[in-house]
């Protein structure tokens, strides 16, 4: 799975809210359009032409289906503005959108385990499938990765872990289509068998890719800090402000796909509270224009010249002036 990174170029285009939640809106409803149609498709031909594979190839797309409005309420409630029960935003509506992926990924993954083993323990019972259901499995495949490759290229652009969440929900489709065509094609070939094991193993990586999704959202509804590669940038766009002398106790915690900071910043001691002040406001407004930061909160702590730590001042001999 591609991760997103927050460390923006300083080239770049700063993405906003409202941004992404469009293009989540937009590249969702195109994989909507695409899931009804293959949901009805592979369920209908999977049930004529008696291919487990292809029926539980299916209910994944199903499951697409209800994570794509998941993905859309989502989209909806995150682009709102921060509010008093809510000051930081509503960032984190996209981390409880992809630990809900997560879940039903999960139990979809689960229940095509359980339902693969019951066929597996009475092979007798498999019957010979279509055709049919190979061309259809092909079809979703090559549908499924297309989908897969739209819904990644946007969410790179955009960077939104909420729609990488989904793009490989899509790609997983894509791989379960490969395994269920290959196992359809070897139903054919007089090894009934392989369908219900193709099904056993698109549900071994359904559920291992909700596990993944699971986990990851969790932790970053948690207070999750922001990578050492992005925590570095950051406190080097702080360092880099013009009368700021170092930076230490930097701070961060994920906040959807944004990052909340904390840092002090040491400022010569000599200067006055005002131009700390304005110095601290310099640094958060580089930070904020360079990083995705949704806020920092600067702690201006006062710094003197190493050299002059310990000096003593010389006595004036008498009788000078």
């Amino acid at each position: 799975m591609d991760h997103i990174d927050l460390v923006d170029d300083p080239e770049d285009t700063q993405h906003t809210t409202h941004e992404r939640a469009a293009a989540a809106s937009r590249s969702t409803w195109v994989s909507v359009a695409v899931n009804i149609v293959l949901t009805a498709v592979q369920i209908a031909v999977g049930v004529l032409s008696r291919s487990q594979g292809l029926i539980a190839d299916g209910i994944h797309s199903l499951s697409d289906l209800i994570a794509d409005f998941v993905v859309l309420i989502a989209s909806h409630h995150s682009k709102k503005d921060a509010d008093a029960d809510h000051p930081y935003g509503h960032q984190r509506f996209e981390t409880a959108a992809s630990l809900a992926l997560g879940l039903l990924l999960l139990a979809v993954g689960l229940g095509m385990v359980w339902s693969a083993f019951h066929k597996l323990e009475a092979p007798e019972s498999v019957p010979q499938v279509h055709v049919v259901a190979l061309w259809v499995a092909g079809g979703a495949l090559i549908a499924k990765e297309l989908l897969f490759r739209y819904m990644l290229a946007v969410a790179k652009r955009v960077k939104s872990s909420m729609l990488v969440a989904n793009a490989w929900h899509a790609r997983s489709d894509a791989a379960s289509s490969l395994v269920v065509g290959i196992g359809i094609a070897g139903n054919l070939a007089g090894y009934p068998i392989l369908d219900p094991i193709a099904a056993l193993i698109v549900g071994f990586m359904v559920a291992r890719m909700g596990w993944s999704f699971s986990w990851d959202a969790l932790h970053d509804l948690m207070d999750r800090g922001a990578t050492e590669q992005e925590v570095a940038a950051i406190a080097r766009t702080l360092a880099e402000t013009p009368g700021v002398e170092g930076v230490h106790d930097l701070r961060t915690r994920k906040m959807g796909d944004m990052v909340v900071v904390d840092a002090h910043i040491e400022v010569d001691a000599n200067l006055s509270v005002e131009a700390g002040h304005d110095i601290a406001v310099e640094a958060r407004q580089r930070v904020m224009r360079r990083h995705r930061v949704l806020n920092l909160m600067t702690h201006v702590d006062p710094w003197r010249r190493p050299d002059l730590d310990h000096a003593v001042a010389t006595p004036i001999p008498s009788g000078t002036h």
